[in-house]
């Protein structure tokens, strides 16, 4: 199992964003510059999240992006699904039935039993991260998200 970049970018852009002080929030070669990618590939990451609702952009020549919702309200799990899906999804068992059409363990799977634990760990963590939770200074957030692991 790998982050993807666009999952990876797509939630240090929406930080930034969070972490904005300004009231027009930040412009795409903002974001660019501060996290060191393309302009064409932030774009791409902001409307996705946009269109995921969780930014809105800001008009005028000096607009940019801001948040849509308080931090608080921003769930990271909802954050990283929008931008690239849950870590296993039942439909994968059919993209992975080998030379057959079905799966030749399609009723007796001990593999699938070990996705869907971890998957079902994962989100449970995850649904109790919110944006605000990361925008704080890293040895900050780090001390939060123990005790969120705490109580999975």
């Amino acid at each position: 199992m790998k982050i993807t970049a666009q999952e990876e970018y797509g939630l240090r852009i929406l930080i930034r964003i969070a972490a904005c002080k300004s009231a027009e929030g930040m412009s795409i070669p903002q974001l660019s510059e501060a996290e060191g990618l393309s302009s064409h590939y932030v774009a791409k990451l902001t409307r996705t999240l946009r269109l995921a609702g969780f930014i809105n952009s800001t008009p005028g020549n000096k607009g940019g992006y801001i948040l849509a919702r308080k931090a608080e309200d921003i769930n990271i799990n909802q954050v990283l699904k929008s931008l690239g899906g849950a870590l296993f999804d039942n439909d994968f068992c059919s993209g992975h039935s080998g030379a057959l059409r079905l799966c030749t363990n399609s009723v007796d799977c001990s593999a699938r039993s070990l996705w869907q634990l971890i998957q079902f760990t994962v989100d449970k963590l995850l649904n109790k991260v919110t944006l605000a939770d990361l925008v704080k200074k890293e040895n900050q957030s780090v001390n939060v998200l123990q005790e969120l692991l705490l109580q999975v």
